[in-house]
């Protein structure tokens, strides 16, 4: 946009994403998500991001994982649909013939770097792109992208997550001068236009973010406990948004929304809950904060937000 937006036009924007609730609605109107991530050492990433797309307000969500973290991520809620299928011979129809029922996609949490996973999540990106599904890539997600950009590259419907170091070693895999990243808003606008205009967020002390034409920053206070799970967390408060803010996009809804797009406005309601939710949980508990207690904030974050225009 040509004229500078305020902080107080960005989070009426964000207020108006989260849809009205109304007893006419039936389950799965406020969205479906499937979260492809989970192995068997790693079960509490795509945990965090799983149910944090439920806390922020989606109905449903399912979680694609190996076998052996099936239990262990079952047994953290019985509110997500558990499918251990990533690691199984059918793993690509198995997945794939459910994207019908979802309306976004988050792929990397917890899903570990062997080959044979690289592999078949390549072909369930693949399969996603043919569904014009929206994809947010995080975590092990973006070491496949950093192998091979071309899985992703030039798809409008897809976001990236990399924190600073992960970004720098996308930046390196686009051909830039290694020694030439700083994570600043003109090159992560670069690096989203070298990938396609796929719509980046780097995740840092500022959050950059930039779908190659448009960009915005989100520097709101947060804890100072760096703990693991936080950029999950933030992944799964995206999910939820985009599928929102699509939705805000077709009903004309908000002007801000039509002018930056879905993914630049998702990203930055889910870089400022995210961060909300660090602030409290910090200020409560110092440096013993966990992941886990971010989550217990997002219900009064979440409220704050959607009322924050009135």
């Amino acid at each position: 946009m040509g004229s500078k937006i305020d902080d107080s036009q960005l989070m009426g924007m964000v207020a108006e994403l989260f849809p009205a609730l109304d007893r006419q609605k039936h389950k799965g109107e406020a969205g479906r998500v499937g979260v492809i991530g989970g192995s068997e050492v790693y079960t509490g990433a795509p945990f965090f991001s799983a149910i944090t797309t439920m806390r922020v307000g989606c109905d449903q969500t399912h979680v694609f994982c190996a076998k052996d973290a099936a239990i262990p991520i079952k047994s953290y809620s019985p509110d997500l649909i558990v499918h251990p299928t990533l690691d199984g011979k059918n793993a690509e129809k198995d997945v794939s013939e459910l994207y019908e029922r979802l309306n976004v996609l988050i792929v990397g949490p917890g899903l570990g770097r062997t080959d044979s996973t690289m592999q078949i999540t390549e072909r369930l990106i693949g399969k996603a792109k043919e569904k014009e599904l929206p994809i947010v890539v995080d975590a092990d997600g973006l070491w496949l992208i950093n192998q091979k950009p071309d899985v992703i590259k030039g798809y409008s419907k897809a976001i990236l997550t990399p924190n600073v170091m992960e970004a720098k070693r996308l930046w390196k895999a686009m051909e830039f001068p290694e020694d030439s990243w700083t994570p600043n808003g003109e090159n992560v606008k670069k690096l989203s236009q070298a990938m396609g205009n796929v719509a980046i967020v780097v995740k840092g002390s500022t959050d950059t973010i930039s779908d190659g034409i448009n960009s915005l920053e989100s520097g709101a206070e947060f804890g100072l406990k760096r703990c693991g799970g936080q950029g999950d967390i933030m992944t799964g408060a995206l999910g939820t948004f985009l599928i929102w803010a699509n939705q805000a996009k077709k009903d004309g809804k908000n002007q801000l929304i039509q002018a930056l797009g879905p993914l630049c406005c998702a990203a930055y309601a889910a870089s400022i809950l995210t961060r909300r939710c660090s602030k409290l949980a910090f200020e409560d508990l110092g440096r013993s904060m966990i992941a886990s207690d971010m989550l217990a904030k997002i219900p009064a974050v979440v409220k704050e937000l959607q009322n924050c225009k009135k």
